[in-house]
């Protein structure tokens, strides 16, 4: 496909700016795929990340079906050329790849390939993948046609901006990791603090209630009694802290459906009255929607432990080409200004950063006894 200055760095810049929007390395990974696909106009793309054993950890494909995909079997292994690329860093450009001595042949379901360009994705001195195309789009016949030293030029600044791409996506996925083990530890916490005192105090309340049986039957009911509601309040706690350990299937179910069903939960799990109200939210890049899920979470926490809320209403509507999630309650709220004290109690510090991490911003209204409303607003992409 010829294209003329203007507009082959306008695809350039597309591509760049296509490939930055996305955290998580999954989406990255595609995203590279097809816009180098599209970018030198071939009929297959693909990125593999190599493992430490010969094979490759992640394995991405552009141009192939799902079912296609499905029939040609296992991910390659590091050989033939793949192999070459990721051992010697050096880019392969190809007018037949089935005519190099290194071609070892492919699966009965694998699309015919002839001409070929591949290049290492190298951080540095280190490989961190092996992106190749094959098949130019040709407006006729297919002989002589093949990718040019042009096509191997915009690949390599691709693969260069990739690079940059991926480590940051692994970053991420670091130091998400980190704050998850953060919040197992929190919740760790929470079980002690809350769930394991209630059992402390329902274990001494039942043994009082053993020793009246016989001499004081009617304070022996009002120990049972309290036995009762200890062990519905230490099912509450129990309830709410699974929820938040609980994996969130965003993946399959999407934010406003995981939203909808974790408030359902915990309104049975609570005695205030928590409500969700989706409005045409359209799907957000997958980090956005774990940060707004998060948020949520912390929110809904602190107005059911902390506020005494009777009611906590949750929203999740569309703005522009993003989104706005808004958790109010009606509890003792309080002052905003104390936010030191305020935002290390509340968790705030944490939400802001969440928000920021994902190009959103967070801001709380909130006075003593006027309840708390805390609102995140993400970009979309």
């Amino acid at each position: 496909m010829s294209q003329g200055p203007t507009a082959g760095l306008y695809a350039v810049s597309t591509a760049l700016l296509a490939m930055s929007r996305h955290l998580e390395v999954r989406d990255v990974l595609k995203t590279i795929v097809a816009s180098a696909r599209e970018l030198l106009d071939a009929q297959y793309a693909a990125l593999g990340v190599p493992d430490d054993h010969g094979g490759f950890a992640q394995f991405v494909v552009d141009g192939v079906s799902d079912a296609q995909w499905k029939a040609i079997g296992p991910l390659p292994r590091q050989h033939g050329i793949l192999a070459a690329m990721l051992r010697d860093a050096h880019p392969e450009r190809l007018a037949d790849v089935r005519k190099d001595p290194r071609f070892e042949g492919w699966p009965a379901a694998h699309p015919d390939m002839s001409d070929f360009l591949g290049l290492p994705v190298r951080d540095g001195d280190e490989v961190i993948g092996a992106l190749f195309l094959a098949n130019k789009n040709c407006a006729g016949p297919r002989d002589g046609c093949g990718f040019t030293e042009d096509d191997e030029e915009l690949l390599r600044i691709l693969a260069q901006h990739a690079a940059i791409a991926l480590t940051n996506a692994r970053l991420y996925e670091r130091s998400r990791e980190l704050t998850i083990a953060e919040e197992r530890s929190r919740l760790a916490h929470e079980l002690h603090d809350a769930v394991s005192q209630k059992l402390f105090s329902l274990r001494l309340t039942a043994q009082a209630a053993t020793a009246l049986v016989d001499r004081d039957p009617v304070r022996a009911k009002d120990e049972l009694q309290q036995v009762a509601a200890l062990a519905a309040e230490a099912a509450e706690e129990l309830r709410a802290a699974v929820v938040e350990l609980r994996p969130a299937a965003l993946d399959e179910d999407g934010l406003v459906a995981t939203l909808r069903t974790q408030v359902q939960v915990l309104d049975r799990a609570h005695s205030a009255r928590v409500t969700f109200d989706g409005r045409g939210v359209r799907a957000l890049p997958a980090a956005q929607e774990e940060a707004v899920l998060r948020v949520a979470q912390e929110a809904l926490h602190n107005a059911l432990r902390h506020s005494g809320a009777a009611h906590v209403d949750v929203t999740l509507e569309k703005r522009g080409l993003g989104a706005v999630l808004r958790v109010s309650d009606d509890g003792c709220g309080f002052e905003p200004r104390e936010t030191r004290r305020a935002g290390r109690h509340l968790g705030l510090v944490s939400m802001r950063d969440r928000a920021n991490g994902v190009g959103g911003a967070l801001t709380v209204e909130s006075a003593p006894g006027k309840g708390t409303t805390i609102e995140m607003e993400v970009p979309g992409g």
